[in-house]
This record gives C-alpha cells, sequence and structure tokens, in this order.
C-alpha cells in the first residue's frame, strides 16, 4: 500500500510541511517531536526519494490579474501512447494550462487554464489549443468561483486508514 514505506514521524513531517513549507527546521523538529539534525536529515530523504517535490508560493491569481479560469475538456483523434505524450508535452509547453490530467471515459483530458481575460484565453483556444495535431474537440467551461482549492493531500484520511490497518 502507498505511504506504508513512511513512519508516522515522515507522515508528521509532511503534513506540517504541507501546512507550512516555510517554517525553520527547529519548528519543525519541535512540532513532530525529534530533535533539529535528525528532522533535517529526514527531510533532505523525504526530498531524495521524491515525497518533497519543491516548495512553492501560493500565489492569488485573481490578485494578480487573472481573472479568467477555464477548465478545457479535450477529446483526440488517436490515444496512441506517442500521441499523448506529444498532447501531454504541448500543454507544459503552454504558459496559460496550469494543470493537465489524463482522464478514462468519454474525454482524453482535463485542462486547468488562467488568463488575463476572455479575449486572452479565446486566442489560445482558436490559436492554439483547437488547432493542435490530433485535437478532436475540445469544450470548455469557465470557473465562476471557487469553493475549495487545497493543495495536498489529507494525512488525516492517512492516519486513519493507517491505524485501521
Amino acid at each position: 500500500m502507498p505511504g506504508t514505506k513512511l513512519d508516522e514521524i515522515d507522515r508528521k513531517i509532511l503534513a506540517e510541511l504541507q501546512a507550512d513549507g516555510r517554517m525553520t527546521n527547529v519548528e519543525l523538529a519541535r512540532r513532530v517531536g525529534i530533535s533539529a539534525p535528525p528532522c533535517l536529515r529526514r527531510v533532505r530523504t523525504l526530498e531524495e526519494q521524491g515525497f518533497i517535490r519543491g516548495y512553492h508560493a501560493q500565489v492569488d491569481a485573481r490578485e494578480l490579474g487573472f481573472e479568467v479560469a477555464v477548465f478545457a475538456m479535450v477529446g483526440l483523434h488517436s490515444q496512441a501512447e506517442a500521441d499523448l505524450s506529444a498532447f501531454e508535452q504541448r500543454c507544459r509547453d503552454w504558459p496559460l494550462v496550469r494543470e493537465c490530467h489524463m482522464l478514462n471515459g468519454e474525454i482524453d483530458f482535463i485542462l486547468k487554464c488562467v488568463a488575463p481575460d476572455l479575449s486572452t484565453f479565446q486566442n489560445f483556444l482558436t490559436e492554439q489549443l483547437t488547432s493542435a495535431p490530433n485535437v478532436a474537440s475540445v469544450k470548455t467551461s469557465l470557473v465562476i468561483r471557487c469553493a475549495k482549492d487545497e493543495p495536498g493531500v489529507p494525512f488525516d484520511v492517512l492516519e486513519a486508514r493507517l491505524a485501521r490497518g
């Protein structure tokens, strides 16, 4: 089962850093109940093993002038692995695409896009996304408001599952 190779201290470290990635190592060590040197070693090991992929500021897109958020549901002509990989790479290259997820079902990908205004998104949609190789269809939904935007994972659910055994 994923997550079982981490002990309780490692999971506490991850939960604390997920909540506040800016705290000092001394504060982190205090919160998880170990001294600072082994805490720092554990954090570095978690980074090296890929459990911690980076540290980022969570910025407010609207405050920065990105007034438009859109989910684009993309269908492709071909789902051959090379075509899927090519589309994923193209998504990584488009700055307005902030998330790209391959799905099963009626659509192949869902993209979360942000733009400063509707005109900018429309230009991206017509000049890049819908005209990209292998794109068969694109359906878009404009975000009216966001009720929840919680990064990371719910560690309390993981702990409860591990406690049940």
